[in-house]
């Protein structure tokens, strides 16, 4: 990302000290429109692997058709967090809620629709609003003060759609600095902005379903597909659920990321994987010699 060019510079340095031959790996630093661009339109560009916002895949993705060229987009997320009944309620609730307040909000995978059985909706509220009330002085700001109005205005959004606050708020924190409240909302249905658009900010949305099936709908119910998390007494119950989840990859009963593992989106969050064997595969080509 142009705002963060540090820690592509740390990791040239790295590059460079591990001994890898010049030319293997070089770093470009630039704005989007302009590096970008030129790295996605070059003919020596064989194939094009982005991560950001989905807005962004889709130019990138069309300026790759126009060569016929091959393109991995990791992309933007809406990920939901389902607690089936059975689950230990406290621990999938505080879990979910540092999930979606890690790295300010700011992580395309984060859970940010918290999806919670009818009959535990109220306590499942209260503890997200005291686990998210704990982060108000540990949470560190946005990346830019463009963001920052993003996130306040989606805030701003929820409020005016319905959605109940319980933690937090568009009011920044601080005077000084890109801050943002840790807010949770409840009573989110669905269909409001919030519980379908990206907000890449410290804001989960919670949201009540009547029965298993209910849930489901409410999880697959959006153009992303990216993560997600399933919780249940019994490991089976959420494996079973996580099948039917539209998304490349789900938490088990909060089961720990796995760099090994492929990582990628269905649906709008984007094409092909990263990580593991399967993210090597995408820079690979298929040759056949017949004799």
């Amino acid at each position: 990302a142009e705002d963060t060019p540090l820690v592509a510079r740390l990791f040239a340095e790295a590059v460079h000290e591990a001994g890898i031959p010049a030319g293997v790996f070089n770093l470009v630093t630039g704005l989007g429109p302009v590096a970008g661009q030129a790295l996605a339109e070059h003919p020596g560009v064989d194939l094009v692997s982005f991560t950001g916002s989905t807005a962004v895949g889709r130019q990138i993705a069309a300026i790759a058709a126009g060569q016929v060229k091959k393109v991995a987009l990791e992309l933007g997320g809406k990920s939901a967090n389902v607690i089936l009944p059975t689950a230990d309620l406290a621990k999938a609730v505080n879990v979910g809620v540092a999930n979606v307040m890690s790295n300010s909000g700011q992580t395309c995978s984060a859970w940010t629709r918290m999806l919670v059985h009818r009959d535990q909706y109220d306590e499942a509220v209260g503890l997200a609003a005291t686990a998210a009330a704990k982060y108000g002085e540990r949470i560190g700001p946005v990346v830019n003060a463009k963001q920052q109005v993003r996130v306040r205005g989606y805030i701003e959004k929820g409020v005016a759609e319905g959605a109940r606050l319980v933690a937090g708020g568009p009011e920044a924190p601080r005077e000084k600095g890109y801050f943002v409240s840790p807010t949770v909302f409840a009573d989110v249905t669905p269909d409001m902005t919030i519980a379908q658009e990206e907000i890449f900010g410290p804001v989960l949305s919670i949201l009540r379903y009547e029965d298993e099936e209910d849930a489901l709908r409410i999880a697959n119910g959006t153009v992303y597909g990216l993560a997600g998390a399933v919780w249940a007494g019994d490991e089976a119950e959420a494996v079973a659920f996580a099948r039917r989840m539209e998304t490349g990859q789900v938490d088990i009963n909060g089961g720990r990321f796995n760099p090994l593992a492929p990582f990628g989106g269905y649906k709008q969050s984007g094409v092909g994987r990263e990580l593991g064997v399967h993210g090597l595969a995408e820079y690979l080509q298929t040759k056949s010699l017949q004799f």
